[in-house]
């Protein structure tokens, strides 16, 4: 499945680009943005979506909004001569009417492990016109990646971690396989405690006490609404898993530990550190 995602990504790069290079260029994703500044082309860069946070110089972009809520207007005010976007991005009509008009678009697939990052790195490399930069920093990024790898694959007691997006009036959304959560948990050495099914739902009191999470991962938001320590402990069900009774509650920046892009490697290293100390990345 992911040699295929792949060519699909290369087809669609070899179909939107031409042998100009596009200087005017959107960034919608987050991992896309970083990637184009870890390969030196920032200033090609007119504008990027709500999602694009790192580097802080990205901030100083105009804004075309989040990249599951577009509007045509928005993206297409800024002139761009090329358009990056991430898989997921939308919704569907307003992708429709970016793809109408007279502006190449690449679509850039989304998997959340090793092959997927480099594959989003070839393809921003392809667009770009710079590919041999491009297969160098996959190459630093694939080595870093697969540190990690190995490093997990050394521990012989996984810790199981779920990981909660949010607590909103106290109802727990929490991530099952296939997101970038489950992935980033997979490349730390952890064992998703929800496996039952895909994406997010809210969990039941019942597959919160089933799941028994010896860590828990929470989004720092920065914010007053972002889950606290307390809110576990005042939410029943949660307050009697290990994670809860033992402190075991992590807080991870969204983009860095989510997003899938050059500092994967680093944040996985990271992230390891906390289920585990620092035995499995020395």
């Amino acid at each position: 499945m992911t040699i295929v995602r792949s060519l699909l990504s290369v087809a669609l790069v070899s179909l939107a680009t031409s042998a100009v290079a596009q200087e005017r260029i959107v960034a919608i994703g987050g991992s896309l943005t970083e990637i184009v500044y870890a390969l030196g082309q920032e200033e090609r860069l007119i504008a990027r979506d709500s999602t694009s946070l790192f580097p802080a110089q990205a901030l100083d972009l105009p804004d075309v909004g989040y990249m599951r809520a577009l509007s045509p207007e928005g993206v297409l005010s800024v002139d761009p001569d090329l358009i990056l976007t991430l898989e997921g991005a939308g919704p569907p009509e307003a992708v429709a009417v970016i793809k109408s008009a007279s502006v190449p678009v690449v679509t850039v697939p989304e998997s959340f492990d090793r092959e997927g990052v480099l594959a989003k790195i070839d393809a921003v490399g392809q667009a770009l016109g710079i590919e041999e930069e491009a297969a160098e920093l996959a190459a630093d990024v694939d080595a870093d990646l697969r540190a990690a790898e190995d490093a997990a694959a050394s521990i012989d007691e996984r810790a199981r971690v779920l990981f909660i997006l949010s607590m909103e009036g106290g109802r727990v959304l929490a991530s099952g396989t296939g997101t970038a959560a489950n992935g980033m948990i997979e490349l730390a050495g952890g064992q998703n405690a929800i496996t039952d099914y895909a994406g997010y739902k809210q969990l039941t009191d019942e597959a919160i006490v089933t799941a028994s999470p010896d860590v828990i991962l929470l989004m720092n938001r920065g914010g007053e609404s972002e889950p606290t320590s307390t809110d576990l402990s005042s939410q029943q069900a949660l307050s009697v898993t290990p994670a809860a009774q033992n402190g075991r509650v992590v807080l991870v920046e969204g983009n860095y530990v989510l997003g899938f892009g050059p500092r994967t490697g680093a944040a996985a290293r990271e992230l390891a550190d906390e289920l585990y100390g620092n035995t499995v990345t020395d």
